[in-house]
């Protein structure tokens, strides 16, 4: 439980307002579907993170899903003070470029060949563009729900319409830039059908996240990816598998290796730069050699492949592929999806709770949730009542429903333990 105030974050978000649009970098981090203001940090060590008025929470947020191993991972700060003593950035190639390389095409069935850049939305961006440039096509087909960062093309979501040619969601993406982007349901199998019968030979790719991590978590069907991988294949279209979230997470080569079905393209982050600014796109080799220089899809980046990311990101795979910790983080997550289900069972609070591995969302809502439009019944008042809840028992969730939470191979079984005891005191003032 926390014992603090924090009237120190209160002083700093007022000042931030002044100076930052919203007081935030990013918007998730603004609080907007909670309610309230945001909590400043300072610190963050293995599971827990400490904010400026000395509060101290169980951290399930894990700076949204790279700190698979904890904060301030040891071999992650060893490999960063080394490459920080060497440069801290060149502009020119590095050997740390090709050790990441390689650690990545080891990995991920899908890639043979990789281009790191600086983000999961850089990554993105640049996949539909050499997919386009690829298939000499334009149309795009995203999910509804399925976020890719913050591309004009893809910061769409679907109407009530089926498939529709999608308007834009955000002011200053235009309609130009979004007209060549289809906007689908998730797992819906005769959508995906119909719309490939009628439009497969104009669609460039399909790109989506293979475990969804920005609806709350949300899982493919067997079927659904199946026909995805069939329709695909047979129209000439490339199949993106978006796993910035996911990839490195849910296991070591990533959702296609759990699922057995491998992409065209897959976009990276998060964890493949051990927190850092760093994204990778890969895919096959005739792809990829579509990209600039060896092709003439233009992509280029100043700080691409920079020798303090790829550092990090070297010692985070290294350290995931020698010692891998993913029966232990099935074990302690495990643990706390059956906890949470139990603290709700007993409050009389309607629930249902999603998993893959290590990410988890707990939905207010009886469920089940498979796409967009069952996430959105979710109690979302309610939720903003769990998120301060628990906040006031120093456990520190995602501020969102729509957000899926991240458990650490730092979180000890004490820890779930007394993140389920959290629930079992709020839950029953929420019905």
């Amino acid at each position: 439980m926390t014992n603090n105030s924090r009237q120190n974050s209160h002083k700093v978000y007022q000042r931030a307002q002044q100076l930052m649009p919203g007081g935030v970098n990013s918007a998730a981090r603004a609080f907007g579907a909670v309610g309230g203001e945001p909590i400043v940090f300072e610190k963050g060590e293995g599971a827990y993170l400490q904010d400026i008025d000395g509060n101290r929470y169980i951290d399930y947020i894990g700076s949204w899903g790279p700190m698979i191993l904890g904060h301030q991972f040891q071999a992650v700060k060893d490999a960063v003070h080394l490459a920080v003593e060497r440069g801290t950035s060149f502009g020119a190639p590095t050997v740390a470029e090709n050790q990441l390389a390689e650690l990545i095409i080891e990995a991920v069935p899908s890639v043979e060949m990789v281009r790191l850049v600086n983000s999961g939305t850089e990554a993105t961006m640049s996949a539909i563009r050499v997919a386009r440039g690829f298939t000499g096509r334009d149309q795009v087909v995203k999910f509804a729900g399925n976020y890719h960062g913050h591309v004009d093309s893809l910061l769409v979501s679907a109407g009530s319409a089926a498939a529709t040619l999608s308007v834009p969601n955000s002011p200053g993406v235009t309609e130009g830039t979004t007209r060549d982007t289809l906007v689908l349901n998730y797992n819906d199998c005769e959508q995906l059908a119909a719309t490939f019968a009628e439009q497969g030979e104009q669609i460039a790719a399909v790109i989506l996240e293979p475990v969804c991590g920005n609806m709350g978590c949300v899982t493919p069907t067997p079927e659904f990816l199946a026909m995805l991988r069939q329709l695909t294949e047979a129209a000439g279209s490339v199949l993106i598998f978006d796993e910035v979230m996911c990839g490195f997470r849910v296991a070591y080569s990533g959702a296609q290796s759990l699922y057995g079905v491998t992409p065209d393209m897959t976009t990276m982050g998060k964890i493949v730069g051990g927190g850092l600014p760093l994204g990778a796109f890969g895919g096959r080799r005739d792809i990829m050699q579509h990209v600039l220089p060896a092709g003439k899809v233009f992509q280029a980046g100043t700080l691409s492949g920079n020798p303090i990311a790829t550092a990090a990101g070297i010692a985070m795979l290294t350290a995931l592929r020698d010692s891998p910790p993913y029966d232990y983080l099935e074990q302690v997550s495990q643990q706390l999806a059956d906890g949470l289900q139990s603290a709700c069972r007993s409050a009389g609070i309607e629930h249902c709770l999603n998993r893959v591995g290590s990410m988890m969302t707990l939905f207010f809502q009886s469920g089940p949730v498979t796409d967009w439009d069952t996430a959105a019944k979710s109690d979302v008042a309610r939720f903003g009542k769990y998120f301060w809840g628990m906040i006031e028992q120093g456990v520190y969730m995602p501020c969102s429903q729509f957000e899926a939470l991240f458990v650490s191979s730092q979180h000890s079984s004490d820890d779930i333990a007394a993140t389920i005891e959290a629930a079992q005191k709020i839950l029953p003032e929420l019905k």
